[in-house]
Order: C-alpha cells, then structure tokens, then sequence
C-alpha cells in the first residue's frame, strides 16, 4: 500500500488523520518533535489501530535530520504536513518564531518531496483565518473569497504558505498540492484514547469548556452576547476532528488517482453555531451543567465565520455529518479519560 508522511504526527488533528489513513489501509509514517505534543499520543494511536505506527523523533526545521526519514522510508509518495505553531495570540507575542519554524518547516518538506524525483504529492493543513478578520465577508465562506489582511503572525505564515506552494507547483513539475482550509475543529476520537492536549492554558472553547465542567475552571467566560446574531453571542463553523481527518484521506486519495496538480478545499459543516448554542448542546450531550458568565467582548472577534463546503461535498465526495451533540460527548469522554 502507498505511504503517507504525516509531520505533527503526535499532534491534535495529525494523530486523527493516522488513524483515518490505516483504517483506510495506507502505510504511514509520523514526524514529530513533541514541542507542542506529547509522545503518549503514540499509545493512544496504537491503541486504536493495533499497531504502532513507524515514527521518526525529528525537527523539521532541522532539513538536515529531516532528510534522513526520507533516506529511510524511500517509498514515501505523500505527505500532510500539519507540523506548526497555531497560537495566535502566542504568535503576536513570538512573531519571529512563528515565521521561523512555520516557513522552514514548509520549505524543508517541499525540497524534500521534489527531491525524490518522481511524484510528490502534499497536503497542507490551512485554516479558516487566510480569509482574514472581517465583518463584511458574506456568509458562508467560498475557496473563491481573495486573502484578507492578516491579523496576527500565525495568520500570516497561512497566508504565505499557500503562496509559497503556488510557486512551487509552478516551478516543480512533479508537485501536486491539495490545500485544506479548515475552519473549528473540536471533539476527540470516540475511543477516548486521543483528543486534543493543549500545553498550558487552553485557548480554543471546548477544551476550556470540558474543564469548566470538569471543575478544573471556576467559570466559562463568553465574550459579549450583544452581537447581531439570534442569541448575541459569536457564530463559528465547529467541524469535529474526525470528519476533519477523514477529509484528509480523501484529499491523498484524489492525488493518487487523478494526479491533481492544485486545489483547495473549505473543511467545514458550513453551519455555525453561536457560542451560547454550543453551550446548550453540551449540557444536552453530556447532562452536566456548564457555569458561565458573560464578559465584555474581546478586541477582533468577528461576529460569524461559517464554511461552504459544498466542493469538497462534491468534488472529495466527503461530508462532515456527525451531530453536535455526538462530538461533545466525544470531546467530555476524553476529559474524563485525562482525569483518571
């Protein structure tokens, strides 16, 4: 069978993605320095899947040590590479880190693959934030909205990503690029065995979520409930990690079978849901009762981003059709699994 390089491999949506990938019957082999990760994962990966997967310990950014896993699994004919930092107030605070390991770590990957000489074919896990910070996008989102202004480093090195692989696919006749876009990923495997493990405070909703009813967190702050939306709270395109992942194994199957050169796809539900909503949808999953609190509204939160997905329904043939309440019991068992 053919085999996939995933970097971030111990990541939150790199270790869903391995998952998908053997389940669907490829050969994988994962890369990850465990800066953002931990090497657990690995277990809750083997678990799952009843095997352990083949796993480099490597920096990307190190092109050098990067170049070895490619001497040693020479059959590599794909790869998605989540491997980056994602923070974007942490990228405001580092911006030369964010554009140091986020830029080489794509650069380092494209040589690599070129270099092999026969197809390469990449995945790269974008996001939602290249469309930029506005108010005025009309809802919901098309792959056909130009860049907008972007509002932190993070956002940037997206941006820049997707520019730099459009240069490349022109200058390199044997790289194909798949761009995935995804918009809020959140749940974990139903297993329990992986999930999302933010190091130190978690700054997306859901894990802070689980933790507020966990007792981990005194109180769920919500940021403004004054917004033009039906309950004025904030809307979002929340896709669970495991459709998410999925998309990915019909993003490399495509490559495979067509050869396609370039593409991106919007991996969302193109449904949002505000804030008070996925609230309410948690206590319905789970029945424990959220403690929140209405706060003022924070400085650059959009009122709603929300995806059409209608390409890649149609062209990958893949939909994200797990119901909400699904994914945050999903998202709830594996807190409690942290917590035993």
């Amino acid at each position: 069978m053919k085999r996939v390089l995933i970097t971030g491999a111990a990541g939150y949506i790199g270790s869903h993605t391995i998952v998908e990938l053997v389940n669907a019957g490829y050969d994988v082999v994962g890369v990850d320095n465990f800066s953002n990760s931990s090497a657990k994962v690995l277990d809750g990966i083997e678990k799952i899947v009843g095997k352990r997967i083949d796993f480099v310990e490597v920096d990307c950014t190190d092109k050098e040590a990067f170049e070895k896993v490619f001497q040693k699994y020479p059959d590599i004919e794909a790869a998605i590479h989540f491997a980056a930092y994602k923070a974007v107030g942490e990228s405001i605070d580092n911006p030369t880190m964010y554009y140091r390991n986020n830029i080489s770590t794509l650069l380092n990957l494209v040589d690599l693959m070129v270099a092999k000489g026969k197809s390469a074919n990449v995945v790269f896990s974008s996001s939602a934030i290249v469309y930029g910070q506005s108010n005025n996008l009309q809802m919901p989102i098309k792959e056909s909205v130009p860049m907008g202004a972007a509002i932190s480093p993070y956002g940037a090195t997206k941006q820049m990503a997707e520019e730099i692989l459009g240069h490349c696919v022109n200058a390199h006749n044997n790289l194909n690029v798949t761009i995935l876009r995804y918009f809020n990923p959140i749940g974990a495997h139903p297993s329990a065995f992986i999930g999302e493990l933010p190091k130190g405070v978690p700054s997306n909703l859901v894990p802070v979520m689980t933790e507020t009813a966990a007792g981990k967190r005194e109180c769920l702050s919500v940021f403004g409930n004054d917004y033009n939306t039906p309950d004025g709270s904030c809307i979002r395109d929340y896709i669970y990690v495991v459709d998410l992942a999925k998309a990915h194994v019909k993003a490399v199957e495509r490559m495979f079978k067509d050869g396609v050169r370039w593409d991106v796809f919007n991996i969302g539900t193109g449904k949002g849901l505000s804030v008070l909503e996925l609230i309410n949808a948690f206590e319905k999953a789970t029945g424990v009762k959220l403690n929140y609190k209405i706060a003022p509204r924070r400085p650059g939160d959009i009122v709603e981003s929300c995806a059409d997905a209608n390409k890649a329904n149609q062209i990958l043939g893949w939909s994200a059709d797990t119901p909400i309440e699904d994914v945050l019991l999903s998202a709830w068992k594996w807190q409690c699994s942290l917590d035993k």
